[in-house]
């Protein structure tokens, strides 16, 4: 676990430098759903889909074969809830919320399996 820790951190932090700060998981420019259209231009929310996007990268990378797509169906599943948010931040504020807290549970039954 040791040393997974300092890859996860690299990991994160290289993908953190190849976006430009203020950019969500997606193109702002293409925004169309009023999700979207508030993730852009909240700021706050627009940090929180970021985290959400690199820890749902890390955890889809890590998890063995068998997980991957019930992660990424999640995934799926939560982008629809999302969106019935609208443009209420409250709303999406808690939607990342939780979704944040799903993947770290993932990750940390991943860490429970080590040693890495």
């Amino acid at each position: 676990m040791r040393r997974l820790i300092p890859v996860l951190v690299l990991a994160a932090t290289c993908a953190a430098t190849a976006l430009p700060a203020a950019a969500a998981s997606f193109d702002c420019r293409k925004a169309r759903a009023a999700d979207e259209k508030a993730i852009c231009a909240h700021r706050d929310l627009n940090d929180q889909d970021v985290r959400m996007d690199q820890l749902y990268g890390i955890t889809r990378h890590l998890v063995p074969m068998g997980g991957r797509g019930a992660i990424m169906d999640d995934q799926r599943v939560w982008l629809k809830a999302r969106a019935r948010c609208g443009a209420n931040q409250a709303c999406l504020r808690r939607s990342y919320d939780d979704r944040i807290r799903q993947l770290n549970t993932v990750m940390d039954r991943v860490y429970r399996q080590g040693p890495f």
